[in-house]
């Protein structure tokens, strides 16, 4: 367990673990909560970016006729994954930067 803990009394890894199991909602309460932990405020930032995208590419693959099924699957499949990989990482309290989110995470971190 991460000996740091966060401005919300939590450990930093529970805090990120958080974000990424309440997906979306998660992300947001701790970017509304979370006032002095990078770690957490990454991930959230992070969750947000990533569970927020899959909701809109899942509205928008709702357009396509036949293959929008397919597409949901993937996305579903996907999403699930992802959610596991990234639970799993911030309980053991790793900095998990996905390609092209984590990035702009970071970026958006930098200027906060």
């Amino acid at each position: 367990m991460s000996p740091f803990k966060s401005s919300t009394g939590l450990y930093e890894n529970v805090a990120g673990f958080l974000c990424y199991l309440f997906a979306f909602v998660g992300g947001v309460a701790f970017l509304a909560l979370e006032r002095r932990s990078r770690f957490v405020l990454f991930h959230a930032l992070q969750s947000v970016m990533l569970f927020g995208g899959l909701m809109l590419a899942h509205a928008l693959s709702g357009f396509l006729p036949v293959i929008g099924i397919v597409v949901n699957l993937l996305l579903s499949l996907l999403g699930v994954t992802l959610w596991i990989v990234l639970m799993l990482a911030t309980l053991q309290g790793r900095w998990l930067k996905l390609p092209w989110i984590g990035e702009l995470a970071e970026r958006q971190l930098q200027r906060m």
